[in-house]
């Protein structure tokens, strides 16, 4: 069994924020291979299914970014799963926009739902950065994090989304580098 995680913040109001890009992902995953409905465990949403030969669990902590490792750490310890089960999809500031690349261990290079995580798990998970591009100065960090996407990028948006869950299988399987060479591909279509 998989846990995949999507990290953002909890509510409407941060629904399109560039910070809950790893929620989009965990929701196109779970609309694109049928996942069971949405239930409330572990301080988030839960969904169960199937990618490939896999059993994966989703979910979306209700906790705020900079708390996600509760959640997480909740939801490893009821399963008795190692952080090696564990796929966290998140923001990635410095990526350039909607450029996507996978790695497993590491710091949290700022990016403070890792660091929760890193705190409650330990560090040897993989992450699946989902690059929102740097806005250029450090004080404007913030509001382009928590800035909605623009209205300009939602194509590519949707695109890298729908890539990303239809390869899904890939990164359940462990093809980390098939998964990215094809979501490239993919996006140089577009």
């Amino acid at each position: 069994m998989l846990l995949f995680a999507g990290l953002g913040n909890p509510g409407p109001a941060y629904a399109l924020n560039r910070h809950n890009v790893g929620f989009m992902a965990v929701d196109a995953i779970h609309s694109v291979h049928g996942f069971s409905p949405w239930k409330a465990r572990f301080q988030g949403l839960t969904a169960e299914g199937r990618l490939g030969g896999e059993k994966v669990v989703l979910l979306r902590p209700a906790t705020f970014m900079n708390e996600s490792g509760r959640s997480v750490g909740e939801a490893l310890r009821f399963f008795k799963l190692a952080p090696d089960a564990l796929t966290v999809f998140h923001d990635e500031l410095d990526l350039e926009p909607f450029r996507v690349k996978v790695k497993t261990g590491g710091g949290a290079a700022g990016q403070n739902g890792i660091r929760s995580i890193i705190q409650h798990v330990g560090a040897d998970f993989r992450r699946v950065r989902i690059g929102i591009g740097h806005p250029g100065h450090k004080e404007r960090v913030t509001g382009h994090v928590l800035g909605n996407f623009a209205k300009a990028d939602e194509d590519a948006l949707v695109h890298m989304l729908g890539a990303i869950a239809d390869l899904a299988p890939l990164l359940a399987s462990g093809d980390e580098a098939r998964f990215m060479n094809d979501l490239a591909l993919r996006q140089q279509e577009n």
